[in-house]
């Protein structure tokens, strides 16, 4: 299977390098792998094949670029159920649930969103990502749930590369965390690097790494008898780092309620309500919800914003503190 992405070289981008070029179209792909794709004979400038990543393009010069897959990169197709909030020619918003793995990794081939994906649309999504990310823009973690956008083209999938990039993409998630946050809003922003410790986590640097924003206000403060304080926050994401959220809840000096890799081991309750105890261990990981997501149609060209409802142990929980708080 192949899939192609289209260009005509307007006036600005005259005597560019070929490369750069495609690299200035293509969000998703860095320079590096622009230069493979031409050295694998896959663009062509005016439907002739070229191999030579500096060749200069020309105003009004016509390149397809090809997505080839590999045979060796074949994703197998698993029938899951798909949770769509909204979908047309161009894009899929998903609701993700609690538990699924957004693409296939070390540990996990078959029971990923990816797969379930290819089953449904079998060729019928982009490929920039390669076969085995189908359509998969971005992604949040396997314990977080919440809305996700999947691009059914490249064009699409490009554009909302591109916003990404840009930090234009609207997301909102809320989580609930122990204690108070000082001060109850405000902005974080750190490099975030991968954790030198344990290479499944991250952290916050002060030398590498890459830029992480999150903007956090309080909603509300849960001050009960026999339970710890606990906060309700809504974060609001400029930047989209691997577990951001849960590193910048935890450099604030606090965690997630069922974060299990960031949260301070052996927690001891003195006194803890017996219900919500309860209600916390049937907690399957942490408490954080992707609940809004926003952005410029990539055909439309008009903002279209989504919505979703927390997971049923979230709003138990968040029930059980807002009538035991009165």
């Amino acid at each position: 299977m192949n899939n192609s992405m289209k260009f005509l070289v307007r006036k600005k981008d005259n005597g560019k390098r070929l490369d750069i070029f495609l690299s200035e179209q293509i969000y998703h792909l860095t320079r590096s792998n622009i230069k493979k794709i031409i050295e694998s004979n896959n663009v062509k400038i005016n439907k002739k094949i070229t191999d030579s990543p500096s060749k200069k393009v020309k105003t009004n010069d016509s390149v397809i670029v090809e997505f080839l897959i590999k045979s060796s990169d074949k994703l197998l197709p698993s029938k899951i159920k798909l949770d769509i909030r909204f979908e047309d020619k161009d894009i899929l918003i998903i609701n993700k649930p609690k538990g699924m793995v957004v693409h296939p990794g070390a540990s996990n081939y078959e029971n990923t969103l990816a797969n379930a994906l290819v089953y449904k649309y079998k060729n019928k999504l982009s490929n920039i990502n390669g076969e085995l990310r189908p359509g998969i823009v971005h992604r949040i973690d396997k314990e977080t749930s919440g809305l996700l956008v999947i691009a059914k083209n490249n064009l699409s999938h490009s554009n909302l590369g591109k916003q990404f990039s840009e930090h234009s993409i609207k997301r909102k998630y809320l989580c609930l965390v122990w204690g108070i946050i000082r001060p109850l809003q405000g902005r974080i922003e750190t490099l975030i690097a991968r954790n030198k410790k344990n290479r499944q986590l991250m952290m916050v640097s002060d030398f590498n790494g890459k830029k992480a924003i999150t903007n956090y206000k309080t909603i509300k403060v849960f001050n009960i008898k026999d339970i710890p304080k606990i906060s309700l926050i809504e974060c609001e994401l400029e930047t989209g780092r691997t577990h951001q959220i849960r590193v910048h809840m935890k450099y604030k000096g606090t965690s997630l309620l069922g974060d299990n890799q960031y949260g301070k081991k052996n927690i001891k309750f003195k006194k803890i309500n017996e219900d919500f105890f309860e209600k916390l261990s049937v907690l399957n990981g942490q408490a954080l919800h992707a609940k809004s997501l926003g952005f410029i149609h990539p055909s439309k060209n008009k903002r279209v914003n989504f919505e979703s409802e927390l997971p049923n142990d979230f709003k138990k929980l968040l029930e059980l503190l807002k009538n035991l708080s009165g």
